[in-house]
């Protein structure tokens, strides 16, 4: 149940993260949001970032192996990361109608899940 817990954090806090860190590049098409100067922008990305703060640390706080989690720091370190790109991805590919997912961008995915298997490996 702690895996799927941490798992379950880990997504919702990247979706927040994503958010936060790529969003404000559509502002501009979002009327009034538009206008805003970058000093705004950088607070409302702070803002959406704090949500993804709060999942991120209980995520972490359940999910490592010394507060009685199954998963060490490699572990949730390279999870988060495969989970932040796959969020990235479906993110760019569901709002920015103008970037496509290329082949050597699935190579890369790959990878990845060999960084995950590797890294769990015992």
């Amino acid at each position: 149940m702690k895996s799927l817990s941490t798992i379950g954090l880990l997504i919702c806090s990247n979706l927040f993260m994503t958010l936060a860190w790529y969003g404000h590049l559509k502002f501009k098409d979002m009327g009034s949001l538009a206008s805003m100067g970058v000093p705004m922008i950088i607070l409302v990305s702070w803002g959406i970032a704090l949500f993804e703060y709060c999942f991120q640390v209980p995520a972490n706080r359940i999910g490592y192996i010394d507060n009685g989690g199954p998963f060490n720091l490699w572990e949730l370190k390279v999870m988060q990361e495969v989970i932040s790109l796959t969020v990235f991805t479906i993110f760019t590919l569901v709002v920015f109608k103008n970037e496509t997912l290329r082949w050597n961008h699935l190579v890369g995915f790959i990878f990845l899940i060999l960084a995950v298997y590797f890294i769990f490996k015992k």
